[in-house]
């Protein structure tokens, strides 16, 4: 069976509203130090969508195991039932572009084990600039099935990504100025885990926010070594932006890529993990 593809544009998420087996539809704008998502799909938001919040539904709460930990799936699930998710119905999810928290909910949809996620590419800027309409209008809530079942995309914790640093490929996917620790944010100390590979998620993305055609992401990915690696894991700063990458693996055609949901969030956070700073 092949894989459906990861992404759906504009167009054919429009013809999709509009026929009989219509996509469960999710808006899940966010960005660190806001505006909240929730008040910017209240001014407008894709005709069915339902909003679904990053930090309370997609994430437990930020503790020991970093900012944006992998959510519990009943609250996960709740939320997803709440927006009409079924087993059985196609889902596409949105963001403001350039898809970051929208990877996030697709990777974590497919970790569950949904089987037909996709991403809408350019997301909501893409949608506005060919004209699509928005709405202030907020659809009924219920009608949903879906059960998650963790486990369906593989993880690492602290320790696998250290050894993945060591034998095989981790790939960061923060900024190039954050990996080098030039600066640091939010987290508490600066820098990248030793052995880690600089690979921004903007690197992924065309000039107008779209993903770069699969070709391109595949040729990004065989020049950092995906190919040749025993092993390949992503992290970022929280385990959000790395979903990103994640998105652009599978669209590149690799699907066995990890996730490290600690990320950097919880790696520097233990002052026994080292810390590398420099290209």
């Amino acid at each position: 069976m092949s894989t459906p593809s990861a992404l759906i544009d504009v167009e054919e998420l429009a013809a999709a509203l509009g026929g009989a087996d219509a996509p469960a539809l999710l808006d899940v704008r966010w960005a660190l130090g806001g505006p909240p998502g929730a008040e910017e799909y209240a001014a407008g938001h894709l005709p069915g969508a339902h909003y679904v919040d990053l930090d309370r539904e997609l994430a437990a709460p930020p503790g020991a195991a970093g900012r944006h930990p992998l959510p519990d799936p009943e609250v996960f699930g709740a939320a997803l039932r709440r927006a009409g998710v079924r087993a059985d119905r196609p889902v596409v999810v949105y963001d403001a572009g350039p898809a970051t928290s929208a990877a996030r909910a697709w990777w974590l949809l497919r970790w569950a084990g949904h089987r037909d996620v996709r991403v809408l590419d350019g997301g909501l800027a893409a949608w506005t600039a060919a004209g699509g309409p928005l709405t202030t209008e907020a659809p009924a809530g219920g009608g949903g099935d879906f059960k998650p079942e963790p486990g369906a995309l593989p993880t690492v914790d602290a320790g696998g990504a250290a050894e993945l640093a060591r034998t095989g490929l981790l790939l960061d996917a923060r900024a190039g100025e954050r990996y080098r620790g030039e600066v640091e944010p939010v987290d508490p100390r600066a820098g990248h885990i030793p052995g880690a590979v600089s690979a921004p998620t903007t690197e992924n993305l065309a000039a107008d926010g779209r993903f770069l055609p699969a070709g391109e992401l595949a040729a990004r990915f065989r020049a950092l070594g995906v190919e040749e690696a025993s092993g390949v894991a992503v992290y970022c700063g929280s385990g959000v932006t790395a979903a990103h990458e994640l998105l652009a693996l599978a669209v590149a055609g690799h699907h066995g890529a990890a996730l490290y949901p600690g990320s950097w969030s919880e790696w520097s956070a233990d002052p026994a993990n080292p810390a590398a700073t420099g290209a």
